[in-house]
């Protein structure tokens, strides 16, 4: 299995501290979504977790962790986020440079095939026109083009509950052009996320943030793994099982979907105990817990090209 931490919260910059005692523990207890009573333990292991998939946008408080993650023999990745907006946007979010340079220190230590860059969402405003946008990334690109292997980019959509307006499909396509002019110019690879918009004209092509073709290439072998049921229809990523809860996340991102609001968010943080399985608080005694079955996605089925040279190969081929 695939363990996403989190769609639903930033757990490397809020949770680090719980994250890496739920690895050591062994287990966690995950929550509905919609039903705080009914709740999921997940068995955790090297064994059975083929790969964690960290989302963050400031990984800096997880880097202590991740020596004893390693040494527990846990493999992950990373899509981390560095955008251009300012604290209006951005409460409490290290500002663009300094993201920059987490981001790099990150890819130095784990390889560049093993960090995304996420350049997302995008949002056209008074002050964060589309010239303002293709400035800063053009900067933005000349630091980070070294240490990664592609940007994923999306457009503000009408799906996200905040302040800021859907991006109209003109607005996209000159958006779109002009990113693809600029990363043309660095070798690096732009990829849309969950979006309908077809962007192949400018070299920008769909895809799976949890991307199974890539996470192979990080974990060493291939996974049978059907495509995640649970996102939106646009969405090609793998499925995953998400720890995280919703509402959780203090960022204090304004353009934020996985909160209701910065109060509530930090009314929950603060209930936060890095010694209990559950992200927030702890178990009254009325809920229902079920054990989720849980195994690695390994695809076990080997062709030829699985094999090494001369095994089993048709014998015209040594």
């Amino acid at each position: 299995m695939i363990i996403s931490a989190s769609r639903r919260t930033d757990i490397p910059a809020c949770y680090p501290d719980w994250f890496v005692n739920r690895l050591k523990a062994g287990e966690i207890l995950v929550p509905n979504p919609y039903n705080r009573k009914k709740i999921s333990r997940i068995a955790l292991s090297p064994d059975t977790v083929d790969c964690i998939v960290f989302w963050t946008k400031n990984p800096e408080p997880l880097l202590p962790g991740l020596k004893e993650i390693d040494r527990l023999g846990y493999r992950y990745c990373f899509q981390m986020t560095v955008t251009d907006y300012e604290k209006d946007m951005e409460e409490n979010i290290p500002s663009t440079e300094e993201s920059m340079a987490t981001f790099v220190l990150l890819a130095e230590r784990l390889g560049r095939e093993r960090v995304d860059w996420r350049f997302d969402p995008i949002i056209l405003s008074g002050k964060y026109t589309l010239g303002y946008h293709l400035e800063k990334f053009e900067m933005m690109c000349e630091w980070l083009h070294n240490y990664t292997d592609r940007c994923i980019i999306s457009f503000m959509d009408g799906c996200r509950e905040n302040p800021y307006p859907e991006m109209e499909e003109e607005d996209m396509l000159e958006a779109a052009k002009g990113l693809s002019e600029i990363a043309g110019k660095y070798k690096l690879p732009l990829y849309t996320c969950a979006e309908k918009i077809n962007l192949e004209r400018y070299g920008i092509h769909h895809s799976a943030c949890i991307d199974k073709e890539k996470i192979r290439k990080i974990i060493g072998y291939k996974l049978d793994l059907k495509k995640d049921a649970g996102q939106r229809k646009e969405c090609r990523c793998a499925e995953s099982i998400d720890i995280g809860m919703y509402d959780t996340c203090v960022n204090g991102c304004r353009y934020c979907y996985a909160t209701g609001g910065a109060e509530s968010a930090k009314k929950k943080h603060a209930q936060h105990d890095p010694e209990s399985p559950l992200l927030v608080g702890h178990l009254r005694g009325d809920e229902t817990i079920v054990e989720r079955k849980v195994q690695s996605g390994r695809d076990m089925q080997i062709s030829l090209f699985d094999l090494p040279y001369g095994v089993g190969a048709p014998k015209d081929a040594l």
